[in-house]
C-alpha cells in the first residue's frame, strides 16, 4: 500500500509503532499486541501486526482498555520467538508514534533485552506525536478557561484573577469528569509517583526503579544497551537522572549520595 502525505517528507524509512500491554510499568510490563507501520520515502508501506503471549496474566484493567484476554493469546508465540524478525523489520528506520517516548519505546526495549536481541535507539530520529501536540497546542490557564468555562481569560498572569479562574476551572472539571467532589478524592487517581505515561524514574543509588520494582543495574544497561541510555539523555528526565546515566555510560562509579536524604549543615 502506498501512502501519500500532505506535509511529511521522509529521507529514510519511518516505523510508526503502537503497543498494547499488560501494565503501564516498563519493568514488569509485557507486550500482548504490537503494530508497526513501516513507510518508505516513496510512500510504500508495510504493516507488521501481531499478538504475542505475554507469559503473565493480563489484568482485568488492561483487558478493559484493549479488549485482549488471556485466552486470546494462549496459542500465539511469545515475544522472544518473534523478537529477531521484529528487530530486522525495525532496522535502519526512524521511529514515531503517539506517546512512544514515555511508554512504547521503554517497554519495547525491555522486551528485546529479555529476549537477548539487540535493539538500539541511538542513531535514529524519534518523533513522538504526543510531544509535538503538547509543545504546539497551549496547555496553559487561558486554554483551560476556554475549554471548561467557554470564555477568554483576559487577565492572565494577574495573580488574583488567575486564582479565581483556576478555582472555577477545577469546579468545572469535577463536574465534567464526574470526579469525587472533595480535593483528596479527585486527586487520588493521580497520587502515585509515576504517571500512566510510563516515564521511569532514576533514583539515587545503583538501581533503576519503576514503581518500586527493580530494573537492571545501570552499569549493566550501559554495557548491554548503551543506546537505550543515550536515548534517555534526550528525554525530559531530571538533570540528576541525566548525570547518573552519563556516569554509567562513562563506566564511572554510581555509588553517590542521595541529596534528598543528605543532612543539611547546621
Amino acid at each position: 500500500m502506498r501512502l501519500t502525505f500532505a506535509h511529511l517528507a521522509l529521507a529514510r524509512p519511518l516505523a510508526v509503532l503502537d503497543l498494547e500491554t499488560t501494565e503501564v510499568d516498563p519493568a514488569r510490563d509485557r507486550v500482548v499486541e504490537f503494530a508497526v507501520l513501516k513507510i518508505a520515502p516513496d510512500g510504500r508501506s508495510q504493516l507488521c501486526h501481531q499478538r504475542v503471549r505475554p507469559g503473565v496474566p493480563i489484568p482485568a484493567a488492561a483487558t478493559a482498555v484493549h479488549g485482549i484476554t488471556d485466552r486470546m493469546v494462549d496459542t500465539v508465540p511469545p515475544f522472544r520467538v518473534i523478537a529477531r524478525s521484529l528487530a530486522a523489520f525495525l532496522a535502519d528506520t526512524d521511529l514515531a508514534g503517539f506517546g512512544i517516548a514515555g511508554f512504547d519505546l521503554p517497554i519495547l526495549a525491555a522486551e528485546f533485552a529479555r529476549a537477548g536481541v539487540s535493539f538500539r535507539v541511538a542513531g535514529r530520529a524519534v518523533v513522538d506525536a504526543l510531544t509535538v501536540f503538547h509543545r504546539h497546542e497551549p496547555r496553559d490557564l487561558g486554554a483551560a478557561v476556554r475549554l471548561y468555562l467557554g470564555r477568554d481569560h483576559p487577565n492572565a498572569h494577574a495573580a488574583a484573577a488567575d486564582a479565581r479562574v483556576a478555582a472555577a476551572v477545577l469546579d468545572a472539571q469535577v463536574g465534567r469528569y464526574g470526579l469525587p467532589p472533595t480535593p483528596p478524592g479527585c486527586t487520588r487517581p493521580w497520587s502515585r509517583s509515576m504517571s500512566a505515561g510510563g516515564f521511569a524514574r532514576l533514583r539515587w543509588g545503583r538501581r533503576l526503579r519503576v514503581r518500586q520494582a527493580h530494573r537492571p543495574l545501570l552499569a549493566d544497561v550501559a554495557r548491554t544497551d548503551p543506546g537505550y541510555l543515550e536515548w534517555m539523555l534526550g528525554q525530559a528526565f531530571l538533570d540528576d537522572a541525566h548525570a547518573l546515566v552519563r556516569r554509567a555510560l562513562a563506566g564511572q562509579p554510581l555509588d553517590v549520595p542521595n541529596p534528598v536524604n543528605a543532612r543539611r549543615p547546621a
